[in-house]
């Protein structure tokens, strides 16, 4: 929840996507009048089932899809094309094959329009900052699967964006290098907050990183169906969150909210 009379950083107002069926078929809608907001400067978590619509949520924040109905709004205006003022991390690599991880974090300055003199620098700096100094001439295919989501980690914070847009992110790493990311995201995020979406299907993820996890509803139609503070304190360590009391009591409630949605996600992708 935003603080009475702050506007928010980005909110969904009664939002509704349908997409065409192939063949001309029935319509298909994802998300179906969803109202959700994230304040300035906080951490939102979005889980559901697998297929539910998620992603389809994340890509209407970043311009990427139209809505059917209702509006996505940023910084209190209508969203009006690409969402400029958001940074998108994809749970698939999008580094460039053919540039070094110093060039692909300097991409983002260059097509921006700044000089290779100038973006190259910040680039090996924020490199560091993800842990990677050493790696600036590794191209993406000499780096372990850790090491290219730090690439791509530098190389969306690299442009300054308010608000962080993350679609599973760390679902394809082994769980030691995942929660070193999480800790990883978790240390750059508290040093200049930004706005975070963050989508997962992991909820002790979702909890270990989180100031608030919404549950979505098993699509179709998907929509949240469930808002939970999460009161843990920070900073913290993902690994030795989970351990704590609290901890297990807010990952107890969730999973009452989520598990029937699970169940229908499940039984609707055997039909």
């Amino acid at each position: 929840m935003t603080a009475a009379g702050a506007t928010a950083a980005l909110a969904f107002d009664a939002v509704t996507c349908t997409f065409a069926a192939r063949g001309g078929g029935e319509r298909y809608t994802a998300v179906r009048d969803t109202t959700l907001a994230i304040a300035p400067g906080e951490f939102v978590s979005v889980v559901g089932p697998t297929g539910c619509g998620k992603s389809t949520l994340l890509n209407l924040a970043a311009g990427l899809l139209d809505t059917s109905s209702g509006t996505v709004m940023v910084d209190g205006a209508p969203l009006e094309g690409l969402n400029r003022r958001a940074g998108y991390m994809f749970q698939a690599d999008a580094l460039m094959p053919w540039r070094s991880a110093l060039a692909n974090v300097a991409a983002g300055l260059e097509f921006g329009g700044a000089k290779r003199a100038e973006a190259a620098p910040r680039a090996r700096e924020w490199l560091a900052r993800v842990g990677l100094a050493g790696f600036e001439d590794r191209y993406p295919h000499q780096l372990s699967g850790g090491m290219r989501k730090r690439v791509a980690l530098a190389q969306m914070l690299i442009l300054d964006p308010e608000i962080l847009l993350m679609d599973e992110p760390f679902s394809a790493l082994d769980i030691q290098t995942r929660q070193l990311m999480e800790n990883e995201l978790l240390e750059l995020w508290s040093a200049n907050r930004k706005s975070v979406l963050f989508i997962t299907h992991d909820l002790e993820e979702a909890i270990s990183l989180s100031d608030r996890v919404v549950v979505l509803a098993a699509g179709p139609g998907t929509h949240p169906i469930g808002e939970f503070a999460i009161d843990l304190p920070r900073p913290r360590d993902v690994a030795e969150i989970r351990l704590t009391p609290r901890f297990v009591e807010l990952h107890e409630a969730i999973w009452q909210v989520l598990r029937g949605e699970v169940l229908k996600g499940y039984a609707q992708a055997k039909h």
